[in-house]
């Protein structure tokens, strides 16, 4: 039987329960033998496809940073400079890979001030005409299932223009209280039949490969 760094070698006429005991095969069902031996070729080929996944997401950041590098030489930049965002273009605009860098964030304490300093301004300024904004500010601060705030409608919240002190002091708070904890790059990859036509993705899913242990610095 297949074993794998998990399981243990198990003595030839076994299986291993979900409990850890050797079982005789003569004592497992055939349907129950007939699917484990699916399972576990299933799984062998998803093992090699995700490592081979691991290695190419790998390949691909080392591809685009050697390239960027190289640019940033020929205009005399320094190398190795803070990663972004880059779009990289074949020279008949047929082709492209698209590299982005996402910020995971957090917030600290003071969301809770920030909570406070919104609510005062609410119930300061004239009942009725402000409705909406309260709705806005409640929405904001609302907690979803998973325990998470409503980011895109905190961030929504910075972007209104409103001249009032204690608004924007309210605004402040809620910026200092945005922790970048991390970031992750993400690639994807487009193609079209001509200049004209639209763009359509070539899916590969990068985002959830592992890559070998030896190439774990390029993801």
């Amino acid at each position: 039987m297949t074993t794998t760094p998990e399981t243990p070698a198990i003595p030839a006429g076994y299986m291993l329960d979900a409990k850890g005991r050797l079982v005789p095969e003569t004592m497992v069902k055939p349907q129950e033998r007939l699917e484990d031996q699916t399972v576990r070729k299933i799984i062998g080929f998803a093992d090699a496809l995700s490592a081979q996944i691991g290695r190419f997401k790998g390949h691909t950041f080392e591809d685009v940073a050697t390239f960027m590098d190289l640019l940033a030489d020929q205009y005399g930049a320094a190398k190795g400079g803070a990663k972004g965002n880059v779009t990289l273009t074949t020279y008949d605009g047929c082709m492209k890979v698209v590299v982005q860098v996402q910020d995971s964030i957090t917030f600290g304490p003071e969301l809770q001030v920030a909570k406070t300093l919104f609510d005062a301004c609410i119930s300061k300024w004239t009942e009725g005409s402000n409705d909406n904004i309260h709705v806005l500010v409640d929405h904001a601060f609302q907690v979803d299932k998973e325990g998470r705030i409503n980011r895109s409608a905190l961030f929504g919240l910075r972007r209104l223009d409103i001249a009032d002190a204690e608004w924007q002091r309210a605004v402040a708070a809620l910026n200092d209280s945005i922790r970048v904890i991390g970031s992750r790059e993400y690639v994807r990859f487009y193609r079209r039949p001509n200049g004209r036509a639209s763009w359509q993705a070539i899916s590969v899913d990068l985002a959830s490969a592992v890559a070998p242990a030896n190439e774990g610095e390029a993801a």
